[in-house]
């Protein structure tokens, strides 16, 4: 608990720190947001009228903590592209986001590791060459690249699968899914829509492949690593004397303690994702963080980049913390200092 609090606290230090640099960042940049507000034909005094009414004529210190003041107590400021509160902005599309994210680390964690593990079993052989050819791929390949790839393949050419959006339009009249959670996959499940569960879960194939392109190339490398290391030590070969099953040796034995370094470089990708959806959601029309922010960025939208920024950071903190602990409930040499 000593430690939790004290990252914690820390944790409070780095977001108030990013804020503020966000902040006089957004400020710099030139540009009218008063007048994006309103629209392209606003008048001069109409202009004016904005700017007192967001408080963009204060000056910068004075804006800067009544922000701090507003976001505490759960004001998030109103966005100027939608004219609607940025943290109700924000909560409306986290769980499509987060959906996005969930599937595509599932599919990256189960081939990342299993790639790496058997390219460490066998290597300098046709699979260790194959599987670093393939991380390297992943790792190396542009998100929004690979998007319109696989559109081009499995929409243009083979047509099985969809091209942008969460749901066929078409269930809309037919069987409508209610949402409960905001997750489209549990929300099928929960309300019995197998029509809806159907159509999610193609919907989220090709984009949760593109997102999980770059965490399971790394994780592919760095478990191969890892695990090459793990192999070559003193307990493997008193295991393998003993009559243990290989299987066992290399799954159970070697693989935990060849672990904690993937398990770092999935948490840092992880909290990445957060907002590094941009390209993938903007590639297949995915409506969540990703597409908000890159339509806050091009309307220079101050309060929604602040929102976005601050709840990056969030997640980017709450993860590394998670990590933090977990990697020391696996490897017991690490002590929670």
């Amino acid at each position: 608990m000593r430690f939790v609090v004290r990252r914690i606290l820390s944790a409070c230090g780095v977001v108030l720190t990013l804020t503020f640099v966000t902040f006089l960042l957004a400020r710099v940049v030139p540009s009218n947001p008063a007048a994006v507000y309103i629209g392209p034909r606003a008048r001069p005094e109409q202009i004016a009228r904005v700017r007192a009414q967001l408080g963009l004529d204060d000056p910068l210190l004075v804006q800067y903590l009544t922000y701090l003041r507003d976001t505490v107590t759960g004001d998030w400021g109103t966005s100027i592209g939608t004219k609607r509160p940025v943290l109700d902005e924000i909560l409306s599309r986290l769980p499509a986001t987060l959906e996005l994210i969930a599937v595509a680390m599932t599919v990256a964690v189960l081939v990342g590791v299993a790639l790496g593990v058997l390219a460490a079993r066998h290597p300098g052989g046709l699979l260790d060459g194959t599987v670093r050819i393939l991380s390297i791929g992943g790792v190396s390949m542009p998100a929004f690249w690979l998007g319109l790839l696989l559109q081009i393949v499995f929409v243009g050419k083979l047509g099985v699968l969809p091209a942008t959006g969460r749901l066929d339009r078409t269930l809309e009249y037919t069987q409508p899914l209610r949402e409960v959670t905001g997750f489209h996959l549990l929300d099928a499940l929960l309300t019995l829509n197998a029509a809806a569960l159907s159509s999610a879960a193609s919907h989220l194939v090709l984009p949760a492949l593109t997102l999980a392109a770059y965490p399971a190339g790394l994780m592919a490398r760095m478990t191969r690593a890892t695990m090459r290391e793990a192999l070559e030590q003193d307990y493997v070969l008193a295991a393998r004397a003993s009559g243990l099953r290989e299987g066992f040796i290399v799954w159970r034995l070697a693989l935990r303690n060849a672990i904690p370094p993937t398990l770092t470089v999935l948490g840092l990708t992880v909290a990445y994702a957060l907002t590094g959806t941009f390209f993938v959601e903007v590639v297949f029309n995915w409506p969540g963080i990703g597409l908000f922010a890159t339509q806050a960025l091009l309307n220079v939208d101050y309060p929604s980049i602040m929102g976005i920024t601050l709840l990056a950071a969030i997640g980017y903190l709450m993860v590394n913390l998670v990590v933090d602990v977990v990697h020391a409930r696996l490897d017991p040499r690490v002590r929670l200092t």
